[in-house]
């Protein structure tokens, strides 16, 4: 209309200047591949000056900077301060250290930037193959479903909709009001803190799951899983899901997933496996048996950017029953119908198997990882960080004032200095002060964590650059560090 306003300028996001954007953006991934060359010679983890932290406290900004200076800023405050997980002797918690093509697949999924939720376009052909990868690698039918996810926690939480759900159809409506009855579900004292949370989210409640004890091996005790649900049944409560580890947290031990698989049938539970990274050896023909029962899972959680060395983030969930997972997620609505040829065609839309309708391209980096190497190689990598987690633990065993503090099952070594005539508060002092100067002097980055209340520097091995000699440096730094903490009567203050 003629009174309307007109814009005397249209604008766009692209730069005004291709040839100086390209010119920098040649400089980025030079650089970035210089930096990863060059990880080992850098320190694993550096702390951050209370400059850089100032600088983070910077006001909003209203007007444009240019690319170069905002690269700059990036070069000096950002980049030197990193986590560390792509360094060759970072081993904390369970984190990959990503790979350089990796980096390059995020670039281009960004490039092209999809949402991966619905339509006819590639992304959502490269992401079904790559479920469809997975569920080759864990023997899952082809008739089984699974969705791309942010990790672990989320392919749990979205695991335990699909379980809750299938136990009452009428739950999506009606909430667990249509229950009669209290759900319980089961798992060992030794399961991840997200399998909490998703208990508590799913509606559930903490108070009604149920941490099984452990044996000397820090696996499930099946004598007490059997009698808990029992006890449960006769109390009037309804067990309706049990959840099997594939590698705890703590001490990367391995649950009898075959004998909670026949539990699990004959209590009429869902089998849901948590494998975050512990699942991956299944690839290896030496760990059929202790996997064994994997494949008959009603669920499988797992990441990719553990130890399938991945870049973050990117992890999976496959659902046996692939009406189940499509009834807990699938909605009707008029703006996401699908339609016989157009954009609005395509495979089925990913949001009919998760709770986000915006998904960014993570298939890509998988795709073409997984061809860049093969699994054969991937194989290989993984009995190599087994072994030298099995390497690790000898060297412990053979030193003078250490103690290994659980068995090495899979590819984490849990250890303590151990110089004699301390009480346990004063070690577990001694040695958490250990931890911290390995970090704070930039040497390794092993993480944490406590075994009936002994405090143990623990070292999950998921990283493809790690070599033995890095192992000899651990052991020797914390021979030397522990030493001179000790002769200084070190305590924690």
């Amino acid at each position: 209309m003629k009174n309307d306003p007109v814009l005397l300028q249209e604008e766009t996001l692209d730069p005004a200047d291709w040839n100086a954007l390209r010119t920098l953006g040649h400089k980025m991934i030079d650089d970035m591949f210089d930096y990863l060359q060059q990880v080992r010679q850098r320190p694993v983890w550096k702390a951050i000056p209370a400059d850089t932290k100032q600088h983070f406290k910077n006001s909003l900004p209203y007007l444009p900077q240019q690319p170069e200076n905002i690269y700059q800023e990036f070069t000096k405050h950002i980049l030197p301060y990193t986590k560390g997980n792509i360094h060759p002797r970072f081993w904390s918690w369970v984190e990959g250290g990503g790979t350089p093509l990796g980096m390059l697949a995020d670039m281009l999924a960004a490039g092209m930037n999809p949402n991966n939720a619905i339509g006819d376009h590639v992304a959502m052909y490269v992401e079904n193959q790559v479920i469809d990868w997975s569920k080759q690698m864990f023997g899952f039918p082809d008739s089984s479903t699974g969705i791309l996810l942010s990790g672990g926690s989320i392919a749990n939480i979205t695991a335990l909709i699909a379980a809750r759900n299938q136990y009452n159809k009428n739950i999506r409506a009606k909430g667990l009001q249509a229950v009669n009855g209290q759900l319980v579900v089961y798992t060992s004292s030794e399961t991840h803190t997200c399998v909490k949370k998703a208990i508590e989210v799913i509606g559930v409640g903490s108070d009604y799951l149920r941490l099984v004890p452990v044996d000397e091996h820090y696996r499930i005790r099946l004598d007490a899983l059997r009698d808990m649900i029992a006890s449960d049944k006769q109390s009037g409560l309804l067990p309706f899901c049990i959840i099997g580890n594939a590698g705890t947290v703590n001490t990367g031990a391995i649950d009898d997933l075959d004998e909670l698989a026949s539990i699990s049938k004959k209590e009429a539970c869902w089998f849901h496996v948590d494998g975050a990274f512990g699942a991956i050896p299944k690839l290896l023909p030496e760990f059929e048996q202790q996997l064994a029962g994997i494949e008959k899972a009603d669920s499988l959680a797992f990441d990719f950017h553990k130890w399938l060395y991945v870049n973050y983030e990117v992890g999976c969930v496959l659902i046996r029953d692939g009406d189940a997972h499509r009834n807990a997620f699938s909605v009707s609505a008029n703006y996401l119908l699908s339609h016989e040829k157009g954009l609005a065609a395509g495979p089925e839309p990913f949001s009919n198997f998760g709770m986000e309708l915006s998904r960014g391209f993570k298939a890509l980096k998988v795709w073409m990882s997984l061809k860049e190497h093969g699994i054969e190689k991937y194989q290989r990598l993984i009995r190599q960080n087994i072994q030298q987690a099995q390497f690790l633990s000898k060297l412990v065993e053979q030193a003078d004032n250490f103690e290994l503090l659980a068995d090495v099952s899979l590819n984490i070594v849990c250890y303590r200095y151990n110089p004699g005539n301390l009480s346990e508060e004063e070690l577990n002092t001694l040695n958490k002060n250990i931890l911290m100067q390995l970090q704070e002097q930039g040497i390794a980055a092993p993480s944490y964590t406590l075994l009936q209340g002994r405090y143990a520097i623990r070292v999950a091995i998921t990283n493809h650059r790690s070599r033995l000699e890095d192992f000899e440096i651990l052991i020797d730094a914390t021979r030397r560090i522990g030493k001179e903490l000790y002769e200084k009567n070190y305590s924690l203050v």
